[in-house]
């Protein structure tokens, strides 16, 4: 069957996410000033010690809930939120984060390109952030535009290499696993999932070179996001 999709992972892969561990301060102080409140020092640091560690517990799939794992960790700190102190607590604290977001220089490019050939084009991406903060990341970095759909874990409850959020995303375009090749960085969630779900695979290597000999080989390597142009056109 010939090629009519290409998805792609978000982090280190249409984006370089650099993680600074000092936001975890600046993004809460933001939050609680969005909130009326000042900053807390030892919210921080609870949440460094208890709440951090749930985040990337290795081999779990079902996506943690972030929001009421925030309000639990206000509540424990004192401060009792409402839904709309919440919502804006976690607007601040996701902004505040922008400086480790950074957008690869040649992704319009790629995904253009892509769109020139008539495929398909999509983002999977496991992200703990509510959807729509995570959707309008997508429009202000010029993204969404470029995209024919966008499914974030948080939205589906389950992260890759679970198969329902690449269902998620073929069913939202209409193609088939085995018409569709799927790019990321990771081996053991974006090339072993993708491929047990029956998708083409292309390690991306531009960012990080993810090594895992307990993880599926990839179809394709891709050392700069163009080459994935060259899996492209193999792939017919």
């Amino acid at each position: 069957m010939d090629l009519q999709a290409v998805l792609f992972d978000w982090g280190d892969t249409l984006m370089r996410w650099e993680w600074e561990p000092e936001l975890l301060a600046v993004g809460h102080d933001a939050g609680l000033r969005a909130i009326g409140r000042e900053p807390v020092p030892a919210l921080t640091e609870r949440f460094r010690d208890a709440y951090l560690p749930l985040l990337w517990v290795p081999g779990t799939l079902e996506e943690v809930e972030y929001p009421a794992l925030v309000r639990r960790l206000l509540t424990e700190e004192g401060i009792v939120v409402t839904d709309e102190e919440l919502d804006s607590f976690l607007e601040a604290e996701h902004a505040a984060w922008q400086p480790a977001r950074m957008l690869a220089t040649t992704t319009h490019a790629l995904l253009e390109a892509l769109r020139d050939r008539d495929l398909r084009v999509g983002l999977v991406s496991n992200a703990f952030d509510p959807p729509h903060l995570l959707h309008r990341d997508l429009e202000q970095m010029g993204v969404a535009q470029r995209l024919d759909v966008a499914v974030f874990s948080s939205e589906v409850g389950w992260r890759k290499p679970h198969p329902a959020i690449f269902e998620r995303a073929l069913e939202a375009i209409g193609v088939d696993p085995e018409a569709t090749l799927f790019v990321g960085d990771t081996l053991a969630t974006d090339v072993a999932g993708a491929k047990a779900f029956g998708m083409h695979t292309c390690q991306a290597l531009w960012f990080r070179a993810d090594e895992d000999a307990d993880a599926p080989e990839p179809e394709f390597r891709a050392f700069t996001q163009m080459d994935v142009l060259t899996a492209v056109r193999r792939l017919g």
